[in-house]
């Protein structure tokens, strides 16, 4: 049943995915990754809260948790194509912008699984 539950929950997580980078890039009209970054970001909020949430607050069975950490967010997180992008700016020669991505994405996706924890905590009292 997990294994259901991950599977049903990736293809939500893409789904989601795939609406909010396209939404997203078409607002950043460059050539700069925004709409993955705005996944990534949002994803690492989305985490750092539920994890949050439910290690304390909210009691939720182990396969939904599962369904949604694994399946939901890991369908929905776009790591995988930030480092083909990072790599594609490093291979034309484009460091700066290479620099900027993997900065942005790593320093600003732990600040905002912080934030998201931090929204938990005060939220619910987690």
């Amino acid at each position: 049943m997990k294994l259901v539950l991950i599977f049903v929950g990736s293809g939500v997580g893409g789904v989601c995915r795939y609406l909010l980078s396209g939404f997203a890039q078409r607002l950043a009209n460059g050539s700069f990754p925004l709409g993955t970054l705005v996944v990534n970001l949002s994803g690492c909020l989305l985490m750092g809260f539920l994890s949050a949430a439910f290690s304390s607050r909210w009691l939720v069975r182990e396969e939904h948790r599962i369904a949604l950490i694994v399946g939901v967010l890991g369908g929905f997180t776009t790591f995988s194509a930030f480092g083909m992008e990072t790599f594609a700016f490093l291979n034309d020669g484009q460091y700066a912008r290479a620099a900027t991505n993997a900065g942005l994405s790593v320093t600003l996706g732990v600040a905002a699984v912080w934030a998201g924890y931090r929204l938990a905590q005060q939220w619910l009292g987690a």
